[in-house]
């Protein structure tokens, strides 16, 4: 580290001088989130919506951020990102979904109008206004930098960051293999959590906190011990399974997560084939079943999704790469599974509050008229409508959160090298000191590239 960058960094309100030591104050202060809000939001990538959500010409969605509000229109060369205000006094100019093709944007204050282009067309009165204040460039919507990546528009307020895919780095290439493009929402669920939005982002991070939290998970894990120990019990957890008993067992383990996640990640589709596999003839021994188990049930599981006319590839080779959790800096998630994922985003509200979204992603035929939804059902944070495992996860945030303001730092778990541990949390709040720092592009560039490592890894070295 240069003592530039040193010095930059030491300007960072409630910054991490040890990388297992996370300052508790970054969760609530409202200095830092006020850093936030001014450093790191108006230069990172953002996922603002997916394409599918505004599938015609003149379909158009918002995308709301803390003071920012952009437009999401599906123009006629493609899904692009505008300023959402009237560029005559500011009003406010669309609200949620819906469709400009017929009238266009229409301000409800003096009628101002723009097209599915963002060009304006209709000016009321406009002789009284001098013609350089009323020029083309003054008065077509402001638009806002939009890349594509995932089935999903990105937008970013900094027309000199690096571009969006340079900015992701190898998980790109790693989910690009995937075809995650052409996955379709199943579902799609919000909520208000009162909690700090990295809080809720942190959730899940890590597999360490799955024993205590989602214990049905924990006590469905064949050798459940093996990552960090027995329990305070001390008993084993499905130890010493063989031949089908084990392979039996990882299909219980699938089906808890699909059930969970209510179809997320191991979709109903996924867990009708797994099902079919169960009592397989295997051999004995552990390692020889589950390779003839997986050997089995993942051609099945392509064959079935090519028979539904959804595209699909070489899900084996995919998952010798792949994470259970794909974090992408600075808050958004992809959690795949055989074909299907599942899929986070967390925003601020205030330093305490925040709305988190999930999506049930899957592999869809050209010939589905199947429509996804054009917005999330918005549910209490603790309605006994979502799955379990995201159930499980909400309520320990609010309590988390109360719980920090009397904490000095959160206590990091390094991990065992460059994995099991909670390392994934350093990794992404260093990378958030280097924005609030401001760090240069390209030391940006490779930190987040790092960060973006998937989870239950170790603390790793971002370049600063």
């Amino acid at each position: 580290m240069t003592g530039d960058t040193a010095s930059k960094l030491a300007t960072v309100p409630f910054g991490i001088k040890n990388p297992e030591l996370i300052p508790a104050e970054r969760y609530y202060d409202e200095t830092f989130f006020e850093a936030e809000k001014k450093h790191l939001w108006p230069h990172a990538w953002q996922m603002a919506c997916r394409l599918e959500e505004i599938p015609a010409v003149g379909d158009y969605t918002v995308y709301n951020l803390l003071d920012k509000s952009v437009i999401m229109i599906h123009t006629n060369d493609g899904v692009k990102g505008f300023l959402n205000a009237c560029r005559h006094r500011g009003v406010k100019l669309a609200h949620g979904p819906g469709s400009c093709s017929s009238e266009g944007f229409v301000c409800p204050f003096h009628g101002w109008r723009w097209n599915a282009d963002g060009e304006n067309t209709y000016i009321f009165g406009k002789k009284i206004f001098s013609p350089e204040i009323v020029d083309k460039a003054q008065i077509d919507l402001a638009p806002v930098r939009t890349e594509y990546w995932a089935g999903c528009a990105f937008i970013n307020f900094d027309d000199s960051a690096p571009s969006l895919v340079d900015s992701l780095g190898p998980v790109t290439t790693k989910l690009g293999n995937r075809l995650v493009d052409n996955l379709r929402v199943d579902w799609w669920c919000g909520t208000v959590i009162p909690c700090n939005w990295k809080l809720a982002m942190e959730a899940f991070h890590e597999g360490y906190h799955v024993m205590q939290t989602h214990p049905q998970l924990y006590d469905g894990t064949p050798n459940a011990n093996a990552q960090f120990g027995p329990k305070i019990d001390g008993k084993p957890v499905l130890e010493g399974l063989e031949g089908n008993a084990l392979t039996n067992q990882w299909i219980r383990f699938h089906e808890l997560i699909s059930e969970g996640m209510g179809g997320g990640i191991f979709h109903q589709t996924d867990m009708e084939v797994l099902e079919k596999f169960r009592d397989m003839d295997v051999p004995k021994d552990p390692a020889a079943a589950v390779q003839a188990f997986y050997s089995a049930v993942v051609p099945a599981v392509e064959e079935a999704t090519r028979q539904r006319g959804a595209k699909t590839f070489n899900i084996m080779e995919a998952m010798q790469t792949q994470n259970y959790v794909e974090f992408i800096f600075p808050n958004f998630f992809l959690l795949p599974g055989f074909g299907a994922m599942a899929s986070y985003r967390m925003r601020p509200i205030t330093a305490e509050t925040c709305l988190m979204e999930i999506w049930c992603l899957v592999p869809r035929g050209e010939n589905d008229t199947t429509e996804s939804p054009t917005e999330p059902t918005i549910l209490p944070y603790d309605s006994q409508d979502f799955p379990e495992i995201p159930r499980q996860d909400y309520s320990n945030l609010p309590l988390q959160q109360i719980g920090l303001h009397n904490l000095d730092y959160m206590r990091i778990g390094k991990g065992t090298g460059e994995e099991n541990g909670e390392g994934l949390i350093s990794n992404y709040q260093r990378v958030l000191d280097g924005f609030l720092a401001g760090l240069d592009h390209e030391t940006l560039r490779k930190a987040q590239n790092v960060s973006n490592s998937g989870f239950n890894v170790g603390i790793l070295d971002i370049g600063f």
